[in-house]
């Protein structure tokens, strides 16, 4: 606690309810947080109140914060454009800050007889020639690439003309994508041809080089060098296709960035997809961390970005919604010279952007964890289905199986990250009744689980039971979560329970919880994962409750004579089943492992006592 609270507060009492910019120091004097506020009073005295309500990280701002400067602007707008201004001047501490770190790429044309095209961030001193530079890395990259598989140049590491005929062509020389001079066949004259077209190409006059190519295979053709012809036609169909291709949609807007924001406990993940004449040119990720607040995230990232940038366009996609929406969208168009839109699409061709950009920016995040982006993806539209606080990494799910009330097990499944965790999988055995009686076995079984973790916190153990989950999924209805929520409550433990429901064809239909049902059939990805857990669970309950029956069966056939663990086990391997032991002659019976004609006329006696 910081031992200043009460003064800090008082201070802050005294401030005016006027808007203006905040600025709070430590004990060294150095600023560690900027922000703006339509009130100050209410604003700045929140951050000296009860602590329970903030965040982790503003609780560490809060303790390191000494004293605080204020400054009382005319309006709101001049309050966002004075924190921006400050913020890009001081770079505090505990402000979402973005490093401008995105460098000059060139296109790199080799100095030699057979030369190469590639790209790199850095002009190096090798005689090589330069083109450039370019502010985006993502266009260079995809230009050259695309320029080297029009024209067929190659990308490997062989020298020419040191290596012609040393090596059999690769796979790019079959799938035309390279004409292989690795094999000694290609003129240095045509070679050179298809470098220059290729640099034609890359200075960005496409309709130019597909005429001059067009010309050039016009020629051929009245030479009857129809080879060369060919090698032309497929020149320009490659550039089509690739010009088409990369025209990802028609938006219909000469100018449209892309923003889509993802976050998973503490990290933040922001992506840019900028686009221009419809085509894709740059894309753009930033980690972020201390983050915890998703709304207030994307809101400081969007001020933070076109700060740095000098490049706005008209219009700007989001994945949702932003503080102070209307201020930002004047800053934005004074800025940039003109009006600047902000929306976020509900359908149509933007709304699949921002989907699209949203993955690339799980994927981003999912990489630092080793979990991939469609996995991190399903659980935040999961999280938001539900309205749970936090992302359910960690899911525990739990089926009863019996037969007609008999062999009363029960089973529980692990998914962590989306994905199945078998060595945290569980089995029960219903304990305190014996029949059928979901609702009162769904009941028990989560008592002892969550008792089972009060004693593993005493231990101090975190793994297994000692591990609390972020979701219970139970396999049933309203009637199994009615069972299990007073037992969840009594524990004291913050965890959200729902069930999963069926159809009459025995497929998963919705999630329920203690008030009603919610659909999950219009979330594709939400419902394939639902689907997978109750089929999971359901699986492994069911096949501990045959474990169960089989252990009894087995029971059953030690009490013959002559008949041990051992040669109960051989029978039931063989004949699968109590009814074909107890049909089966002698001879059929001393057809199984392990048996003996006195074993096996003692087995058929049991079963034929009567006779």
């Amino acid at each position: 606690m910081n031992p200043k609270m009460k003064e800090l507060r008082q201070k802050a009492m005294a401030l005016p309810l006027q808007p203006g910019v905040y600025i709070m120091k430590n004990r060294q004097g150095e600023i560690i947080y900027i922000g703006k506020a339509k009130k100050l009073k209410n604003r700045v005295s929140q951050y000296f109140g009860s602590q329970n309500n903030h965040t982790e990280k503003v609780r560490r701002m809060v303790d390191n914060v000494d004293d605080f400067e204020y400054i009382i602007t005319d309006s709101e707008f001049e309050c966002l454009i004075l924190e921006c201004s400050l913020i890009k001047q001081h770079t505090p501490k505990y402000n979402i800050l973005l490093k401008d770190d995105k460098g000059y790429s060139y296109i790199r044309v080799t100095n030699e007889e057979w030369r190469r095209l590639s790209y790199v961030l850095q002009k190096a001193d090798d005689g090589a020639r330069y083109i450039g530079p370019y502010k985006s890395s993502y266009y260079v990259k995809s230009s050259v690439e695309e320029a080297n598989k029009i024209f067929g140049l190659p990308t490997c590491s062989r020298r020419f003309p040191e290596d012609f005929g040393r090596f059999r062509p690769c796979l790019n020389f079959h799938i035309k994508q390279c004409c292989a001079p690795c094999t000694g066949r290609v003129k240095l004259k045509d070679y050179n041809e298809r470098v220059e077209s290729a640099l034609a190409y890359l200075s960005g006059d496409n309709s130019e080089t597909l005429r001059v190519l067009q010309d050039r295979m016009t020629a051929a053709a009245e030479a009857l060098d129809f080879e060369r012809a060919a090698r032309y036609r497929d020149q320009i169909a490659s550039m089509k296709k690739l010009r088409d291709k990369q025209k990802v949609v028609d938006i219909n807007l000469d100018e449209l960035d892309v923003i889509a924001v993802a976050r998973e406990k503490n990290k933040g993940s922001a992506t840019v997809f900028r686009f221009n004449d419809s085509r894709l040119y740059d894309t753009e990720n930033f980690i972020i961390d201390d983050v915890d607040d998703e709304v207030d995230f994307r809101s400081q990232f969007l001020l933070r970005y076109y700060t740095l940038r000098s490049e706005i366009p008209a219009h700007i996609a989001l994945d949702g919604e932003i503080e102070d929406r209307e201020n930002t969208e004047l800053w934005l168009s004074e800025k940039k010279g003109r009006r600047v839109y902000l929306n976020i699409p509900q359908r149509g061709t933007q709304k699949n952007l921002v989907d699209m950009c949203q993955k690339n920016a799980f994927e981003a995040l999912g990489q630092l964890r080793g979990v991939t982006g469609k996995q991190l993806s399903v659980l935040d539209e999961l999280k938001n289905l539900l309205g749970l606080d936090k992302l359910p990494e960690y899911i525990e799910s739990y089926d009863i199986s019996n037969l007609a009330g008999a062999d009363n097990v029960a089973g529980m499944v692990v998914f962590e990250n989306a994905r199945p965790l078998k060595s945290a999988y569980r089995k029960f055995k219903i304990k305190s009744f014996s029949g059928q009686d979901d609702y009162g076995s769904m009941a028990e079984v989560l008592t002892r689980r969550l008792n089972e973790y009060k004693k593993a916190q005493e231990e101090g153990v975190e793994t297994g039971f000692g591990r609390l989950p972020d979701l219970i999924l139970l396999d049933g209805g309203k009637g199994q979560v009615g069972a299990v929520l007073p037992v969840v409550a009594a524990s004291g433990l913050p965890i959200p329970v729902f069930g999963m429901v069926k159809d009459d064809h025995h497929r998963t239909r919705a999630i329920v919880s203690d008030t009603g049902e919610i659909a999950i059939r219009p979330n594709r990805a939400v419902f394939t994962f639902v689907t997978n857990i109750q089929d999971e669970v359901h699986r492994y309950s069911i096949g501990f409750n045959r474990q169960q029956r089989k252990r009894v069966l087995g029971s059953t056939l030690e009490e013959i004579d002559g008949i041990g663990k051992k040669r109960a086990k051989e029978l039931m391997r063989f004949f699968r089943t109590i009814k074909k032991i107890s049909t089966a002659t002698v001879e059929e019976l001393e057809q199984a492992p392990g048996m003996t004609h006195p074993a096996a006329v003692s087995v058929y006696n049991y079963f034929h006592e009567e006779t």
